[in-house]
């Protein structure tokens, strides 16, 4: 009779107990989406359509499947067709501490070029990287006080575009993995011409934290292209395929977003080289230690994967090159890990990110001025936070 007495009181003080337990909240996986151009800035009129509504129209449909998921809330810089600085722009993901940045654009060529490019923010790689660039962020001319606003930058000079790069390096990474699923679902599902991941000095991913990419979903000026991203299949097809991108992104991390720690990507073989190119050579400068399909330098590494490593950015290429000091301006103890499609080539370990930066500084004096400090836990990049940095 006690046990039964027992047991009824204790029922009864679980049950009113019971609303005072309250699972962990998890924090929502926030994706901000921002539609190029509006308002009085059309963008780009290629054969007489409007840049400003099939980017509002791809994105506003795009939102509304992520919104489906309940661990994502989605932000947009505009809903309707209105004009929004670019500063504005950045500043709207970084009040909302977004986990991703996405913008859509719409192409335009002199000539009949087709096909889609995902931009990262970086250096210009060539005069056509630098004048889509240019086009984009020829924005700001729009604006009231645009030189106040913007301290000064120019989007005619290189310098300027140069000069903002910098910031979004800490991101690189996640930016350019983003970007490598926008436009591998552009090609496999879509059969869109695939011109590739790119990077160029876009002023409204230089105002995010956060990782970010520029999504340039077709040429307007291409007539066929332009008009598959003006009908309403197209712009649908399109939707569906970055929201699935931004979906394999999330997927790709872990689940702890209120960090945002990236998984590195299942790794492949390291492919056979060409007979153009040279295979590893192993010698005393470089000892290279392979282990299933990594390829990672064993000197000056710390041994516990638990330990916060931070490293030295030197290079991502889709070209296989010798990790060798004669192959990065004499530059020793190079690391090399295939992710992906990309070669990544890192200069150093530590576990103090002081000495993190004056490796970072020996590396620029080896002329790596663009090189950048990454940091990995249990193998897997992490964000650097200002905590890491003390």
């Amino acid at each position: 009779m006690k046990q039964f007495s027992f047991l009824v009181f204790f029922l009864v003080y679980f049950f009113s107990n019971a609303k005072a337990i309250k699972p962990p909240v998890q924090k929502p996986f926030v994706v901000v989406l921002d539609a190029g151009h509006g308002g009085h800035d059309s963008g780009n009129r290629g054969n007489g359509l409007f840049e400003k509504t099939i980017a509002l129209d791809i994105i506003l449909q795009t939102g509304a499947i992520l919104e489906k998921n309940p661990n994502i809330k989605v932000v947009y810089t505009r809903k309707k067709d209105v004009f929004i600085e670019l500063k504005e722009r950045g500043d709207i993901a970084n009040k909302a501490k977004a986990d991703l940045f996405v913008s859509v654009h719409c192409n335009a060529h002199k000539g009949n070029a087709f096909g889609t490019e995902t931009f990262v923010l970086g250096l210009h790689a060539n005069e056509r990287n630098f004048n889509i660039a240019k086009k984009e962020n020829s924005v700001i001319l729009l604006e009231d006080n645009y030189k106040k606003n913007y301290d000064g930058f120019n989007p005619n000079s290189p310098e300027s575009v140069i000069g903002i790069t910098l910031m979004q390096e800490e991101y690189l990474e996640q930016s350019l993995s983003l970007a490598s699923y926008v436009q591998k679902n552009f090609s496999r599902q879509l059969n869109r011409k695939n011109r590739g991941v790119k990077q160029a000095g876009f002023y409204v991913l230089h105002r995010t934290f956060m990782p970010s990419v520029l999504i340039e979903t077709g040429f307007l000026t291409n007539k066929a292209e332009g008009n598959y991203l003006n009908s309403f299949k197209g712009k649908k097809q399109m939707a569906i395929s970055i929201s699935k991108a931004i979906l394999d992104y999330k997927k790709s991390i872990s689940d702890s977003y209120a960090i945002s720690i990236p998984k590195i990507e299942k790794e492949t073989p390291i492919k056979k080289p060409s007979s153009k190119e040279k295979k590893p050579v192993r010698n005393k400068k470089s000892t290279i230690k392979r282990v299933k399909n990594k390829v990672i330098k064993t000197s000056n590494v710390v041994d516990s994967d638990s330990v916060i490593k931070f490293k030295v950015q030197l290079a991502a290429s889709k070209k296989f090159i010798d990790p060798l000091p004669k192959n990065f301006k004499g530059i020793p103890n190079i690391e090399m890990r295939q992710i992906g499609e990309y070669y990544k080539y890192y200069f150093g370990s530590t576990s103090i990110y002081k000495n993190a930066k004056e490796l970072r500084q020996e590396a620029v004096r080896y002329g790596f001025k663009t090189s950048f400090i990454v940091a990995f836990k249990n193998k897997v990049p992490i964000k650097i936070t200002n905590d890491l940095r003390k």
